[in-house]
């Protein structure tokens, strides 16, 4: 009996020892609190649609794109958003109005679910995570995404666990089907464009005081998987930077990932911080567009982004294969040894490849007319979870019975 209770102690000094460390400044970013919203247990969500978000603070650039769609939707089919951080949930509050609640466990959301009215979830990410949601059979799941590009992980055979893919143009749906196998891309893909485009204010360019013309660096990250690791950091950056520094103003955007894969990435990045005329992380990106007469960049979804400017664009050679791509059939590609100056010059002079880029938008972003995107988006939602409910319907009425 006395075992028992010092065993018993000890459970409960460990639980108040994790309670202190999740409420503490000193957890780590890249760890969930798990501080569950208590007063949410026990009470069925309003909502009838749900984003489950379950990443950490780092990862919000994939779900703030998507704040202007999602506000929009919850207007017409009230939203709720689940964490299972509670200061990523405390930030999208703030940022958006949204109701969003932090579960810690599994068996919260399970409890919760199974009194609520949810038809749909939505998902901006391929977390794993996400598997916690997606075992629910009541729902219709629908992966968003968190941008479109020519990267090979933009298609990963991830997409079979959810009803449908929302994507952008019919070149991702070309890409999903001939990348993923024993999928039927065209009956699970519905292309709505990009919604994260249609909450993009107009911005005033700030142009360089002293008259240069700006070239904005804005590589991707170094990639956890090396097969898609087409970051141009340590092959392309300081060189870049060094043969633009005086001509040109360059701004450089670092991606909010740089180095934590690879100290030597993290050591790369800090050395174009250290060299760049302007350094981004904390400018919105429509306002780095608006500056920058000439983007230079990765194969990455900033690509795509930058195609409605019209303005010049130049992708780093990577070091690995990449899908096939007609983007990067026109766009020129900068090597490592390449004169930078001049190639620079010559496109912010001629722009030889502006109307072939032109021609490219509607393939890859769907129809950009203001409003369109959202539209399209709140309509697929509607459909979606009118399928849901005809096949909920004629299941009751076949006797299936449970969840």
């Amino acid at each position: 009996m006395a075992s028992d209770a010092r065993v018993g102690l000890v459970h409960r000094l460990r639980l108040w020892a994790i309670g202190r460390l999740r409420r503490s400044r000193f957890l780590p970013s890249g760890m969930p609190d798990k501080l569950t919203d208590e007063d949410r247990l026990g009470r069925a969500f309003e909502q009838q649609v749900m984003l489950y978000f379950p990443t950490m603070r780092d990862s919000l650039y994939q779900l703030r794109p998507w704040y202007h769609a999602l506000k929009a939707l919850d207007q017409v089919h009230p939203l709720v958003c689940v964490f299972k951080d509670s200061r990523t949930a405390r930030l999208v509050r703030d940022e958006t109005g949204l109701d969003c609640v932090t579960l810690a466990r599994y068996g919260q959301l399970d409890e919760i679910l199974s009194l609520s009215q949810v038809k749909l979830a939505l998902y901006v990410n391929h977390d794993p995570i996400n598997f916690e949601s997606l075992r629910f059979t009541s729902l219709v799941h629908v992966y968003l995404g968190h941008g479109d590009s020519d990267k090979g992980v933009s298609v990963s055979n991830q997409v079979k666990a959810y009803d449908f893919c929302f994507l952008a143009g019919q070149a991702a749906a070309d890409r999903t089907a001939a990348a993923v196998m024993l999928y039927d891309a065209a009956a699970r893909s519905v292309l709505i464009g990009q919604p994260q485009l249609d909450g993009v204010a107009p911005v005033a360019p700030s142009p360089s005081a002293d008259g240069r013309r700006t070239v904005l660096y804005a590589p991707t990250w170094e990639a956890s998987q090396p097969s898609v690791s087409y970051g141009s950091l340590e092959t392309h950056g300081v060189a870049l930077v060094r043969a633009l520094s005086g001509t040109h103003r360059v701004v450089y955007r670092p991606h909010p990932l740089n180095g934590v894969i690879r100290a030597s990435y993290a050591a790369a990045d800090a050395a174009v911080r250290a060299l760049a005329d302007r350094v981004d992380t904390t400018v919105p990106l429509e306002q780095s567009f608006a500056d920058a007469d000439l983007l230079v960049t990765d194969v990455s979804a900033v690509t795509l982004n930058w195609l409605p400017t019209g303005k010049p664009l130049l992708v780093t050679t990577p070091t690995v294969p990449y899908p096939p791509s007609a983007l990067m059939d026109v766009v020129p590609q900068l090597g490592p040894g390449d004169d930078v100056a001049a190639i620079v010059a010559e496109h912010l002079t001629t722009d030889p490849t502006r109307d072939a880029r032109q021609s490219l938008v509607e393939h890859y972003l769907g129809d950009p007319a203001p409003g369109v995107a959202t539209t399209r988006f709140i309509a697929a939602c509607d459909d979606a979870m009118a399928l849901r409910d005809r096949e909920w319907a004629a299941r009751r009425a076949a006797g299936a019975t449970g969840p």
